[in-house]
């Protein structure tokens, strides 16, 4: 729709994604030493806000270098919500306790991923993309106000002043834990090839005749639905599975799924396969964010911003490899290269990544 709007083309408007993307990955261990030093519920409110009025700005914009200026805008903050509010998580919840919690958190998101990505299409049929930017962008600012009054009460976390040798002693901390490379590795080539996939849903659809941009949304919705049934079946899992088992069926799943999407089954097929997509997604990026709030106990801020960061540059690295396989490839092979690499990821997790013995 942008694209047609705009008189570009359909892989430049993609680009979008890697406008936002970008930014957020590599302003990430900023925004994690400003949460650890200026408060984290302090950040995640001004960021929102500041999202949210960059959204605004998107809605009215005439040209697509506007467009894009406002998505590295939004880029450069949205990375002070969620993953601050994981770190936050880090600090509240105790280990033993921290996977299910970490589910829930997932369960809230999940839900504004689910009813953003459906009503998105919605608007999108109805009113243009225009109205998609506008309508979320408006509720994100209802959200912004009634967060910065709810958190008021909140006491906030002790927080240390910034110091540069304690901050390049953190990020040399978390480096010196053996996990920290196969975590911050997996969750990069995860975003590659699972999320890189998403400014592709419609043009996949197409391919298979179906051309409505609400059922591109759906799809989008139901992989969410896949991570809101994960974090709900959790308690149940971690009682019956080893957690090394979960990371070998996320990926097992999530692999399965790319390759099912690359047959360009019937979109009421899909439904279906992009549930089991995102359930398979999340049990295996939700263990690996286990051991990521475990890396330090001193630097959860940056430690989830590293995290973020890794994630978000192979997201928005995504869609521009994604479109040069298509190109050069075809979009089957490219999926099931894909497929591939996330079953190998959740191999090499489940063989790596183990919690340490700590004296108690």
């Amino acid at each position: 729709m942008i694209a047609e709007s705009l008189a570009i083309e359909v892989k430049t408007a993609a680009l979008l994604s890697s406008a936002f993307t970008f930014p957020y990955a590599f302003v990430q261990p900023v925004l994690g030493i400003i949460g650890d030093s200026f408060g984290k519920t302090r950040l995640m409110n001004v960021c929102l806000l500041v999202v949210a009025l960059s959204g605004l700005v998107c809605a009215v914009a005439t040209s697509f270098s506007l467009l894009v200026a406002m998505r590295v805008v939004a880029g450069l903050v949205a990375g002070g919500i969620f993953p601050v509010a994981m770190a936050l998580l880090g600090d509240l919840v105790p280990m033993d306790q921290r996977q299910v919690a970490i589910g829930r958190l997932l369960a809230v998101a999940l839900t504004g991923n689910l009813v953003g990505a459906s009503i998105s299409g919605v608007i999108g049929d109805l009113f243009g993309w225009r109205g998609v930017f506008g309508a979320l962008s408006l509720f994100s600012l209802g959200v912004a106000i009634a967060a910065f009054f709810a958190l008021r009460a909140v006491v906030p976390q002790q927080r240390a002043s910034f110091d540069g040798a304690v901050v390049l002693a953190n990020f040399r901390g978390i480096f010196a834990d053996p996990r920290a490379k196969v975590c911050f590795g997996s969750v990069f080539f995860e975003a590659i090839v699972i999320h890189g996939l998403f400014p592709y849903v419609a043009l996949l659809l197409v391919a298979s005749g179906e051309a409505r941009a609400s059922i591109a949304g759906l799809l989008i919705a139901t992989f969410a639905i896949g991570g809101v049934l994960y974090s709900f079946s959790i308690p149940l899992l971690i009682t019956r599975f080893r957690e090394r088992r979960l990371m070998l069926l996320g990926g097992t799943l999530a692999g399965s799924a790319l390759i099912l999407i690359a047959l360009h089954l019937p979109w009421t097929w899909q439904v279906a396969i992009y549930a089991v997509f995102g359930f398979g997604f999340y049990l295996l990026h939700a263990s690996i964010q286990v051991h990521v709030t475990d890396l330090s106990q001193t630097a959860r801020g940056a430690a989830a911003s590293l995290h973020s960061s890794f994630f978000y540059m192979g997201q928005a690295l995504g869609p521009v490899i994604y479109g040069y396989g298509f190109a050069h490839g075809g979009m089957e092979l490219s999926i099931c290269i894909g497929a591939a690499v996330v079953f190998m990821v959740g191999v090499i997790c489940s063989r790596t990544l183990r919690h340490p013995l700590r004296p108690r």
